[in-house]
């Protein structure tokens, strides 16, 4: 008996136009641009002061149903991952309102009533768990029903911390169906992993009381984070879902490893992923046998590193929520391996098997800062794009998407690139959604950034939210017959 197949059939994606180049930011901040280029990217961007991640999201929905003709009715699933929602009850709910308003105002059918709203929140992995639920729920629904999932964030830090250069904001949605015109996403072979880990990343809410000003109301949209902890936390949790993916696929990791054509990662920044992956990878041939541990030891005697020593490491489970209870955040928990990995870095092998995998759409993805859940689904959109524009062959081929979210959790999912992928690709449009962009200066910046506001010598608004959702107001009525306190309020525009 045939089992029945489903993955990703599509992709849209919303990025606000207003822009912070990382050069001059370098300049405004007297960092180190060879630095931050190589390390960070080279732009990211920032929501304009009636967007929100809510907006984002359904624009990004509504790209999509136009984009690949999807029929709303047939939409059974609406999902949201995100960890930038404002409103602690309502989810998808309200994105699946926005939409059923502007495609009423445009004369299309609504979204079905039946259909499921789950929000995941899950720091950066939000996404990725509501792709998976959304599969789940295509191969249990016995009509032809298809699933959408969007993922929206807005990643924000405090001005002069080692997070400002990696901020970000956007929204990528992804559809989701049986027999997929893109992506066939293995359920049975996704590795998962998970971990408390305490203050690695943390977003703690302040409640403000009913009655106060909305602008007194006390909401923190700026994270605590240990930034060297948190690598760490990042490197072991994404090797750990690795090594289970394996498991269940029962594949060797250095053959599985050089059979695929291309890898997606979580991607706070430039550097991360590809680092991830090396660890990945070199942990992998601590677990692969006699044939991984020969191939890791050529590696360690190039470094001047005892094999014994980190093959050892690398396959020991280090408890790193001790690390954090006993304030010990600049420990490593792979000292040996670390080193290695810096002079894997430098070696042949490295390109050849790492990087080179690593490089469809990682270009564009050097614009967009870090997009929390959207970040993963951007890179996977941004590459399957320019695979196409360069002419790759990749029908057929095995690709590989890790997801990360702080925490922490990680999945690694196999996928498959179905045949004639080529026409769904060429729908994506994910260069198109760099524009419009609008370059702040840096006064534009600080005042958009502390104070939401939007100086008046930025793009004129009208210009920027034609074809899109945004804030119309925000409800102050604390009536007993009708409150609407910090209620958002959305309204679509579609003409000029």
């Amino acid at each position: 008996m045939r089992m029945e197949k489903a993955g990703i059939s599509g992709f849209a994606s919303y990025l606000p136009p207003h822009r912070v180049d990382l050069r001059q930011w370098c300049e405004w901040t007297d960092n180190c641009w060879d630095k931050v280029g190589k390390v960070v990217g080279t732009g990211f961007r920032i929501p304009g002061p009636d967007q929100s991640m809510y907006t984002m999201a359904a624009t990004a929905v509504l790209r999509l149903i136009d984009q690949y003709d999807v029929d709303p009715g047939k939409v059974r699933f609406l999902g949201l991952g995100t960890e930038s929602s404002t409103d602690n009850s309502a989810g998808a709910i309200i994105i699946k309102g926005m939409l059923n308003e502007a495609l009423r105002q445009r004369g299309r059918p609504l979204l079905s009533r039946h259909c499921e709203v789950p929000e995941i929140k899950h720091a950066c992995l939000g996404g990725i768990y509501a792709m998976k639920s959304g599969l789940r729920f295509l191969l249990t629904e016995p009509e032809d029903s298809v699933a959408i999932v969007v993922s929206s964030d807005i990643a924000k830090y405090e001005i002069g911390s080692s997070g400002e250069a990696t901020q970000g904001a956007g929204a990528v949605a992804m559809l989701l169906e049986k027999n997929p015109a893109l992506l066939e996403v293995d359920l049975a072979g996704c590795g998962s992993a998970s971990d408390y880990r305490a203050v690695d990343f943390r977003k703690p809410m302040t409640r403000g009381s009913i009655g106060q000003p909305a602008d007194q109301l006390p909401f923190h949209d700026t994270p605590i984070y240990n930034g060297k902890y948190s690598t760490s936390c990042y490197l072991d949790e994404t090797a750990c879902a690795l090594k289970e993916m394996l498991r269940k696929l029962n594949r060797e990791p250095a053959d599985y490893y050089h059979s695929l054509k291309a890898v997606f990662m979580h991607r706070p920044y430039e550097r991360m992923p590809v680092s991830s992956f090396g660890f990945g990878y070199l942990h992998g041939l601590a677990n692969n046998g006699a044939a991984g541990r020969a191939e890791l030891s050529e590696y360690c005697d190039s470094a001047e590193l005892c094999a014994d020593m980190v093959i050892e490491e690398l396959q020991s489970a280090p408890d790193l929520l001790a690390f954090a209870m006993q304030r010990e955040l600049g420990r490593i928990p792979y000292p040996e391996s670390m080193r290695l990995l810096r002079n894997f870095r430098e070696q042949y092998h490295f390109k050849n098997l790492i990087r080179d995998r690593m490089t469809l759409g990682s270009r564009q993805m050097r614009e967009l800062g870090n997009v929390y859940s959207a970040s993963l689904p951007a890179w996977i959109a941004a590459g399957l794009e320019e695979a196409l524009q360069t002419g790759s062959d990749l029908g057929g081929q095995e690709v590989l998407a890790v997801g990360y979210g702080s925490g922490d959790a990680a999945e690694a999912i196999p996928m498959r690139v179905v045949d004639h992928w080529e026409e769904a690709a060429g729908r994506i449009s994910f260069a198109a959604a760099l524009t419009p962009v609008s370059d702040l200066s840096y006064e534009q910046y600080l005042s958009l950034h502390g104070k939401g506001v939007l100086l008046a010598s930025c793009s004129d608004k009208k210009n920027l939210t034609t074809g899109e959702f945004f804030i119309d107001r925000i409800g102050d009525s604390v009536h007993p017959e009708y409150a609407d306190q910090g209620v958002e309020y959305y309204r679509y525009v579609d003409q000029p």
